[in-house]
């Protein structure tokens, strides 16, 4: 399998990844499939996975969370930045999965792959090949210009 393959796969599936858990926090999946399926579900889960937060900044967590999880997504799902925007991926979800470790257990974040993507988005970060990015229109751009001075 091409490495451009294998690259893209990791972009969108991290990307969903994300888009499927705002998605839940908003009520977009049916009540059987979701782990939240509300905005203050969610919240009562981030106060669980920050204890040491006070209860009127757990809204914020949340929502600089959430914000965060959109954002990473769509670079991710475009191609822009993808090296930058795949370790910052790697690094929210390896937060997500120490907090969840260190509140829950290690169970969870095992059950919930939560490592495992967290690794694909650190290897993501390293595959330099670009295929369907919008950098790769960038780059090609820039290329052309210092060409033709």
């Amino acid at each position: 399998m091409k490495i451009v393959y294998i690259k893209l796969f990791l972009r969108v599936s991290i990307a969903f990844g994300f888009l499927s858990a705002v998605g839940d926090r908003f009520g977009f999946w049916p009540k059987e499939n979701s782990a939240w399926g509300n905005w203050a579900s969610f919240l009562e889960y981030t106060k669980v996975l920050t204890p040491w937060a006070p209860d009127n900044f757990v809204n914020v967590l949340g929502s600089i969370a959430t914000l965060a999880e959109v954002i990473l997504a769509l670079f991710l799902l475009i191609g822009f930045k993808t090296s930058l925007v795949a370790k910052l991926s790697g690094y929210l979800l390896l937060i997500f999965g120490l907090a969840m470790t260190c509140t829950i257990g290690i169970k969870a974040p095992l059950d919930y792959s939560v490592f495992s993507a967290a690794a694909a988005a650190f290897g993501l970060s390293l595959i330099k090949e670009q295929y369907l990015e919008v950098d790769s229109l960038y780059i090609n751009n820039t290329n052309l210009n210092h060409h033709n001075q």
